[in-house]
Parts: C-alpha cells; sequence; structure tokens
C-alpha cells in the first residue's frame, strides 16, 4: 500500500491541485468502481455509466488546477457524476424529441408526396378518358369544367341550343363516370 493510501480526501485534493498524478490515481482507485455503480443505477447501462464516470475523471484531471471543492470530496465526485447522467438524459430527450419531429416530418412529407402522386396520375387518366370522348362532346365538357362557361354560354359559342349542351355533358359524365367504376 502506498502512502497516498493512507492521505484523507482532502490532502489527495490539495496535492491534485499541484498536478501530482500519484494523488489523481488514488483519488480514481477510490471512488471509481462507487461511482460506476451508482451511475449505473441511474442509466441501468454499463457502457453509458462508464463513459460518464471516464468524462468525470477525465475533466479533473485535465482541470486539476483549478478545482475547489466545498463539500467533501465524494460529495463533490458523486453530485458531478449525478449532473452528466442528468445532462445524458437532457440529450436522450432532446435527440429523441429531434428523432420524433423528423419521423413526423418524413411521415407527413410521405403522405403528401403520395396523395400529390396519385393525384397527377389521377388527372392524367381522367384527361385521357376526356381526350377519347367524340369532338364535340369533349369541346362542350372542356368549355365547362375547364373555362366554367354555363350551358347558354356554350351553346352560344358552338352554336347548338341549350338542350343539346346539357345532353352532351350527361354523356361525357356518364363515360367518364363508367370507366372509373361510378365515381
Amino acid at each position: 500500500m502506498s502512502i497516498y493510501g493512507q492521505l484523507s480526501d482532502f490532502e489527495l485534493t490539495g496535492l491534485l491541485n499541484k498536478g501530482d498524478q500519484l494523488a489523481f490515481r488514488e483519488i480514481y482507485n477510490r471512488y471509481n468502481s462507487l461511482l460506476l455503480i451508482y451511475a449505473y443505477r441511474k442509466l441501468q447501462d454499463k457502457e453509458e455509466a462508464k463513459d460518464v464516470v471516464q468524462e468525470v475523471f477525465a475533466g479533473i484531471w485535465t482541470n486539476h488546477t483549478e478545482l475547489q471543492i466545498k463539500t467533501t470530496l465524494s460529495g463533490y465526485l458523486y453530485r458531478i457524476v449525478l449532473n452528466k447522467i442528468l445532462n445524458t438524459f437532457r440529450h436522450k430527450d432532446f435527440g429523441k424529441q429531434y428523432i420524433d419531429a423528423i419521423q413526423h416530418l418524413v411521415d407527413t412529407e410521405t403522405t403528401a408526396t403520395d396523395y400529390l402522386i396519385r393525384e397527377k396520375e389521377m388527372t392524367a387518366m381522367i384527361e385521357k378518358e376526356i381526350a377519347g370522348l367524340p369532338a364535340k362532346m369533349r369541346e362542350v365538357f372542356e368549355l365547362r369544367r375547364k373555362e366554367y362557361l354555363s350551358n347558354k354560354e356554350i351553346a352560344e359559342r358552338l352554336r347548338l341550343s341549350e338542350h343539346t349542351v346539357a345532353t352532351q355533358m350527361k354523356k361525357a359524365l356518364r363515360v367518364i363516370r363508367l370507366r372509373f367504376g361510378g365515381l
């Protein structure tokens, strides 16, 4: 057993502040296992617990000259581990929220994209059926549905009776409905 094993936490902290690597090693040996158990109980993940404790000790060594412990060393270490664990939970929650938001966006965009594709396909099919109508019937249908003319206006433009225009529209709609299964 080295002399460092007989030193108090307070004495080890003082030596650590001066850059004593053996003091750091003694602190690590005293608290590593206890902090791992503590972190594991909170996180329920061995690898995450190891990472948290490793980060704590790395931070302590990196900042050993500025280290100011106002409580006990053990209290200080447990508090740092707890803060790291809480940060881990925050990042997980943020990550989960971020992933959920992206998934929602993907789902929404996929639905919207699917709808637009189907709409374009349906429009193309209807246009094809309209193009297949007899010439006068197609002309009446297009004036009504695309230029929004009334039967009277169509009749005047094409020099037909309003009754003929109405009949042509009914027949065009019937043909289209039959081809699309009674829409």
